[in-house]
């Protein structure tokens, strides 16, 4: 580790700044001017969300310089270094590729040896629950650094208002905050014997809900939380054939987890089709997310993540970078001993 100003690589799975990935330019800001920090910069180069931890393993990857401005961190781009210009900030990596493409690359290929922290978001919409978190592309590159034994935060700014888009004043603390709870996190580690580094927390998701709590003098309580597991049922709808031209979005570019910023339904198609119309095998990504989103009351484990976001609370999940595993004793013996653990299956 860094023993002079912390090495951070901060990634996402929004691409560059703009309407889809508003807040990364303005963490960036706090991380450098504010923690002093050392951060590099290597993003995709289009919003990739939904996308989990995938590898893109058949394809090349290529990538381009980026050269953010304030006050909004839009910029140009250049297929070659060059010195910074006049009011550049920093010079950015853009890939084509998957954030956890992006973790990947930048830890190995292009700081080698030099990062201590990997820093993924800020997501635009929440990653609570084990449905969001398994489908999180944000997670994804997070856990993609983990497995590569390095210290890893997904960071996400919850989006709780349904009507209109969050307000701007918002945003500001919201850096500030993640700030704050980032170099905490840093400075206090937690162990876990089953970490993959040193005994240590493989990652930490952390959820910031973007409501006007953020404003108040108290701020956001901050809770230690669990995963909520629940589910989700269907997350394609059936098209008649031939209408694939004419299929328009009906979800935010952000992602389905972002209330309020979907534009309105197509309606020149439905979900229910008859079977000759399903059997044409026309699909089209559009999740039914009432029940992810705004599930009923009482319906949330108390003190888990999405209970956390749902009061307006920050949730904080220490994680493990690999598949849980039930510890039950039907599977493992009740000592736990390897002779427990053999099958034992009539033939």
């Amino acid at each position: 580790m860094s023993t002079n100003r912390l090495r951070v690589l901060l990634t996402n799975d929004d691409g560059p700044p703009g309407p889809a990935s508003p807040y990364i330019y303005g963490l960036y800001k706090h991380l450098t001017a504010d923690l002093g920090w050392d951060v590099k910069v290597v993003i995709p180069s289009s919003q990739k969300s939904w996308i989990g931890k995938a590898y893109q393993i058949q394809d090349i990857t290529y990538g381009r310089y980026y050269y953010p401005r304030d006050p909004d961190g839009s910029g140009e781009t250049s297929e070659v270094s060059r010195p910074l210009a006049e009011g550049e900030i920093g010079e950015w990596i853009l890939l084509d590729g998957t954030p956890a493409t992006c973790a990947n690359i930048a830890l190995h290929n292009l700081y080698r040896g030099e990062i201590d922290l990997l820093l993924s978001g800020p997501n635009l919409g929440r990653n609570t629950s084990s449905a969001f978190a398994l489908s999180s592309g944000t997670i994804g590159a997070a856990l993609s650094s983990s497995l590569s034994k390095v210290r890893s935060i997904a960071l996400s700014y919850g989006i709780v208002i349904h009507s209109g888009p969050t307000p701007a004043s918002f945003s500001e603390p919201a850096h500030a905050l993640s700030s704050r709870i980032v170099k905490h996190l840093w400075d206090n580690w937690g162990k876990d014997e089953g970490g993959l580094r040193s005994g240590e927390v493989d990652l930490y998701n952390v959820n910031i809900p973007m409501t006007n709590g953020l404003l108040s003098e108290e701020g956001l309580p901050i809770l230690w939380t669990r995963i909520w597991r629940n589910s989700y049922g269907r997350l394609f709808q059936a098209h008649p054939q031939g209408q694939e031209a004419v299929l328009k979005r009906t979800i935010s570019e952000a992602g389905p987890d972002t209330p309020g910023r979907s534009p309105p339904a197509d309606t020149s198609s439905r979900g229910d089709v008859e079977p000759k119309e399903v059997g044409n095998l026309v699909f089209k990504f559009s999740p039914e997310m009432k029940g992810l989103i705004n599930p009923p009351p009482g319906s949330i484990p108390e003190g888990s993540d999405g209970w956390a976001i749902d009061k307006g609370w920050v949730s904080v999940t220490p994680m493990r970078a690999s598949f849980a595993e039930p510890l039950a004793e039907e599977h493992f013996g009740a000592d736990g001993t390897l002779q427990d653990r053999i099958w034992k299956m009539k033939l």
